[in-house]
């Protein structure tokens, strides 16, 4: 699962996000910083873009929301194989928001868009909720939690109403806790995200095991894929370095 959503093979046609059931409509990527997150979102997105264009849909649309800032100073790196005048880029728009407020505003007005898209991409979720000024904002000490949950919630909303039409997802990226292998607001996401894509490091420097959990609306038990994907960054590439089977913590 993980490679045909995060990496590139030359032959990813299938749509990727069909192995995914309907109630699996918001996923989560988590990281630790400088593992390669915004890179595997690009490369996310240049895949659903793909494989859209090759089932001749129609006007095939993926949404990369992003910090402009960060986007600038630290590009993603795409593939080894992936021409850059690809004309899939084309069916991949950029949107740059600055805080919590403009993601709100964008998923609001989703019943007003004449085209849906296939997919939406949000990097780096958790930082655009400055925490003093959701404080300021809702008169609470706890207004970042608030405003998360009120976002998600909106997010929720927007993604099911765009697969009563057809099929979209919504595909956040958020970094580690200090103390483990766990993004920092997992009490808040694990309401409405119930996939995760977990990053660990390798063995090397510059290597990283990439694994999904998937997680019950009921019991908040998980089950995970026996199969991770390790990857590298390397000549400003992003490079598969094949499966691991049974990767043991």
């Amino acid at each position: 699962m993980v490679e045909e959503l995060f990496f590139w093979n030359g032959s990813n046609h299938p749509n990727p996000l069909q192995q995914f059931q309907h109630n699996s409509n918001l996923l989560l990527l988590s990281g630790p910083p400088s593992s390669g997150k915004t890179s595997l979102l690009f490369q996310f997105a240049f895949n659903v873009a793909a494989a859209a264009l090759h089932s001749n849909s129609s006007n095939p649309n993926v949404v990369f929301l992003c910090n402009q800032n960060r986007l600038d100073s630290k590009p993603p790196f795409l593939s080894q194989g992936i021409d850059p005048s690809s004309h899939v880029f084309q069916s991949i728009q950029i949107k740059y928001v600055n805080d919590d407020e403009d993601i709100r505003k964008y998923f609001a007005a989703f019943h007003l868009f004449d085209k849906l898209p296939d997919a939406v991409v949000i990097d780096d979720f958790g930082d655009f909720f400055d925490n003093k000024v959701c404080q300021q904002r809702y008169s609470n000490a706890r207004g970042r939690d608030l405003a998360m949950i009120k976002s998600l919630a909106l997010c929720h909303n927007a993604i099911n109403y765009a697969n009563q039409k057809g099929s979209c997802k919504l595909l956040l990226s958020d970094t580690h806790t200090h103390q483990g292998d766990s993004p920092r607001f997992h009490f808040i996401y694990k309401k409405w995200v119930h996939t995760t894509f977990t990053i660990k490091e390798g063995d090397i420097s510059g290597s990283f095991i990439l694994k999904v959990r998937s997680y019950s609306r009921t019991d908040n038990t998980g089950t995970e894929d026996m199969k991770a994907a390790k990857y590298s960054i390397a000549l400003q590439y992003l490079v598969f370095d094949g499966l691991v089977n049974d990767y043991v913590e």
